[in-house]
């Protein structure tokens, strides 16, 4: 039994993570940094499993690997499968889910709290001896807000959107949620779509990316909020026309984005987000703490012992 696996670099930094709990289920196995789209049919080659998480394993890669029986992912995600192929050779295919909520949920008030309190204005003023010359002994020119009282509208209410309203609920907030489930006795008003942007001080965003979601995040609902509120993106950059935001920030229209994910990844250098006012942009961290990566890494390991058990779990297909 043969494993390749193709992109163990996006699972790792600083080697804090190893791929030699697969060694007791292949004879022989491949490990690759890294693997452009047209290196992969050559490099899974007579494999009978395969590990990714964005390597695109197309029809025609799935075609050139006879023996293939197997695609685990390490993501949630599986667009980058071809899934009807895939299931016509009866390959199966096995994602990991709900395996970064608490770090997802997490960087989504490490943004809130970053536009509230302003602590890296004040901790440059500090550094700059500004505090040092302060005429009273509290020196506080950037307004700060509390979280308290101020409306959350959550776009999206799977494990990620229930835990970030488990957290503002501790902090005091007023919880709005838009989902296209209702579900069963919902602990928080359910609102359109329309009031969740026409309400939120703070909008954030925990929904898939399909064909119904995007671009979501548009001019025309863009418009329709305060000015006074903030946008978060953690879900998938293809949720949120990149330019119609930039037009919102650089016009006032709102008053600030906080964005883990762009419709291009890595960013495009002529992304309009890139330079828009008030924009914080991180690298699709959110998914990136250890303790969750290694949570992923177990997840996809069980799949895989699993499969060859003749249980497969977290069939996509």
């Amino acid at each position: 039994m043969r494993l390749v696996i193709l992109d163990w670099a996006t699972m790792t930094a600083h080697e804090d993570l190893s791929p030699e709990c697969f060694r007791p289920f292949a004879d022989e196995i491949d490990c690759y940094s890294l693997t452009s789209p047209g290196e992969a049919a050559a490099r899974i080659g007579d494999a009978e499993l395969v590990l990714c998480n964005k390597v695109p394993i197309t029809g025609e890669v799935i075609e050139a690997c006879p023996n293939l029986k197997y695609i685990g992912l390490f993501a949630t995600g599986y667009n980058n499968v071809d899934i009807p192929a895939a299931t016509a050779r009866g390959i199966r295919v096995c994602n990991a889910g709900s395996y970064s909520t608490n770090a997802v949920a997490q960087l989504v008030f490490a943004f809130m709290l970053d536009h509230f309190s302003k602590l890296p204005l004040y901790n440059l003023d500090v550094r700059q001896g500004k505090w040092c010359t302060s005429p009273t002994f509290s020196y506080f020119p950037y307004p700060t807000m509390e979280l308290a009282g101020k409306t959350l509208s959550i776009i999206g209410f799977g494990s990620i959107g229930k835990a970030v309203a488990k957290i503002a609920d501790a902090f005091g907030m007023q919880v709005l949620v838009s989902t296209r489930t209702v579900p069963a006795h919902a602990p928080y008003p359910m609102v359109t779509l329309a009031e969740a942007f026409a309400r939120a001080d703070v909008l954030t965003l925990h929904c898939p990316l399909t064909e119904d979601t995007s671009q979501l995040v548009n001019a025309i609902r863009l418009g329709s909020m305060k000015p006074s509120a903030i946008l978060i993106n953690t879900a998938r950059g293809g949720v949120v026309a990149e330019h119609d935001l930039a037009e919102a920030l650089n016009n006032d229209i709102i008053a600030g984005a906080y964005l883990d994910v762009l419709q291009q990844e890595p960013m495009n250098p002529d992304t309009p987000l890139r330079h828009a006012k008030n924009c914080v942009i991180t690298p699709h961290i959110a998914w990136a703490p250890l303790e969750t990566r290694q949570r992923l890494l177990g997840i996809v390991t069980d799949n895989l012992q699993h499969f060859l058990a003749g249980n497969p779990q977290n069939l996509v297909n």
